[in-house]
């Protein structure tokens, strides 16, 4: 198969399964937002027993179209067809009613409520339907907890819990439903290697009981690993569907972007300067207290023009050594902390972003934007006092450094006027590094900078991540992608229960070492 990557979009015929039965079939489906085509005369199908890879940068429409199945988005254009028969859903509820889970990316727990409410939320069980059956809910809910390899206690609020088991607990939400589809938008964005390796063995099980399943992801190794077939989107067109094992890797890259991307890393020229940040014998308090510390005893060093990984197991201690570098714990931490040979004092993160040292979070919905806010004031946010004059903001000094950072960073979006919740999550996460580099900072803590990313996107960051280094920042890296760990990183160091157990040079690190270490296996050192 091949495919033009001009501007005119080639349309491939979509290739009937050779499994079982079709369970459905969306046919020149068209959709628009404010008068702007999202999707246009796109074709998808889905058989019983097969894995079907919805593929394709963000914002090519792959989102709306599953949110089109799932009765979230109900004015569209075309036909949907079920077991053979046209359907049209009213909202998500009746798309459930009719066999059709899904686990969106923005997940949709509410925090506040415990966890069997939320796996059992719109489809609570009743005796009669007058009062709750709160035993058959437990119940249930702890055998897809226990399906799921989850522990956690059903009656503690969801915001008690990291986003890593929010994640689970949004699968075994989407599980409790008696569905025959099940749409999987980057389920696996939060959870750790083991974590994966069990939703996979699910998916198989699923596969195995006749189960259609539409899984979303912007990871080729799970791609591959698990598809069937994979379509792709493009600028909410179809550019074509096929085997998984008649479409090579480049290929599908081509198909993504439209264009080639020789290597998917770019090569890692470091240039390594004078030592920027040293940390000595630092130690953090465990914020939930369940524990005295949640880091003991951590030391590093880490140069200007350089970037040192960070690897380690959920529960390791390796976003909370991050947090506190960063002030959010507040004065608790206890150690030496030196920023270019002066030592500082981390109290909060006004202060560390004063001194040169910031922080992208793992959750830039969450942590590191406004979403109801434009390009121009998230991108101006963290360094206020440079478009400010006596209390009157200078406007037009923001807008020029908004259009600097989009057209440096490569930012998709209609307008800098436009809402950074509106944008794809790739486009999201160049707003967020582009509100920290307007601070000009020394230190760079990037907690998983390519969670939720495009390919295109992710080479891109990649790029910029080398200008920095190449300029003299000095870069920390946390990332849970092996690949991508090993390929950007200097040197690595591993962290187990909030210590260190390893740290590996470039040409030291492999994926078997870097995993024992973060099990705790010391001797692999």
């Amino acid at each position: 198969m091949s495919c033009s990557w001009n501007s005119v979009v080639l349309y491939l015929p979509l290739m009937r399964t050779e499994l079982s039965e079709t369970l459905l079939q969306m046919e020149h489906i068209t959709k628009s937002f404010s008068g702007v085509k999202v999707l246009e005369d796109v074709f998808f199908d889905l058989s019983a027993g097969e894995v079907h890879v919805l593929a394709g940068e963000n914002g090519a429409g792959k989102t709306t179209l599953i949110k089109i199945l799932a009765g979230v988005h109900t004015d569209f254009a075309g036909e949907i067809r079920l077991k053979g028969q046209p359907i049209r859903f009213k909202n998500p509820h009746d798309a459930a009613e009719s066999g059709i889970s899904a686990i969106h990316q923005d997940m949709s727990l509410i925090n506040a409520m415990t966890v069997v409410d939320n796996i059992f939320l719109g489809k609570e069980h009743t005796h009669a339907n007058v009062w709750m059956d709160y035993r058959t809910q437990k119940k249930k809910a702890e055998k897809l907890l226990k399906q799921l390899g989850i522990e956690a206690n059903l009656n503690l609020l969801v915001e008690d819990y990291p986003v890593s088991v929010r994640q689970m607990i949004e699968i075994a939400k989407a599980l409790a439903y008696d569905a025959r589809i099940i749409i999987m938008d980057e389920p696996t964005s939060a959870l750790n290697e083991l974590e994966v390796k069990r939703l996979f063995q699910i998916i198989q099980d699923l596969k195995q009981k006749k189960y259609g399943i539409i899984y979303i992801s912007h990871r080729l190794e799970e791609i591959y690993e698990i598809s069937d077939r994979i379509t792709v989107l493009r600028d909410g067109k179809l550019i074509g569907t096929a085997k998984a094992d008649d479409l090579s890797p480049q290929e599908l890259i081509r198909w993504m972007v439209g264009r080639e991307i020789s290597q998917q890393f770019p090569d890692r020229m470091q240039s390594k300067g004078q030592e920027r940040l040293k940390v000595e014998s630092l130690y953090i308090p465990d914020p939930s207290g369940t524990k005295p510390w949640v880091v003991e005893d951590v030391n590093l060093s880490l140069d200007s023009g350089e970037i040192l990984g960070i690897a380690g197991l959920r529960g390791s201690g390796k976003s909370e050594l991050f947090h506190g570098l960063f002030g959010t714990f507040g004065k608790t931490l206890e150690g030496k902390v030196q920023l270019d040979g002066q030592p500082i004092k981390i109290h909060s993160p006004m202060q560390s972003i004063k001194q040169g040292l910031v922080l992208l979070t793992n959750d830039r919905k969450g942590t590191g934007l406004v979403l109801p806010m434009n390009i121009i004031r998230n991108i101006s946010l963290s360094s206020l006092s440079e478009y400010s004059s006596r209390g009157w903001m200078q406007v037009q000094k923001e807008k020029n450094t908004a259009q600097n950072h989009i057209e440096a960073f490569g930012i998709k979006a209609q307008s800098m006027h436009q809402e950074v919740e509106t944008l794809s999550g790739g486009n999201q996460q160049k707003v967020v590094l582009a509100k920290w580099l307007e601070t000009h900072p020394k230190v760079l803590l990037l907690d998983e900078p390519t969670l939720g990313v495009d390919v295109g996107a992710k080479h891109d960051i990649y790029s910029l991540m080398n200008q920095w280094t190449a300029q003299g920042m000095a870069i920390l890296l946390i990332t849970s992608e092996l690949p991508e760990l090993l390929a950007m990183s200097d040197r690595i160091m591993v962290m187990h229960r909030g210590r260190v157990t390893a740290e590996f040079s470039k040409d030291e690190a492999t994926q078997e070492r870097i995993t024992h270490a973060a099990m705790g296996d010391e001797k692999s050192a």
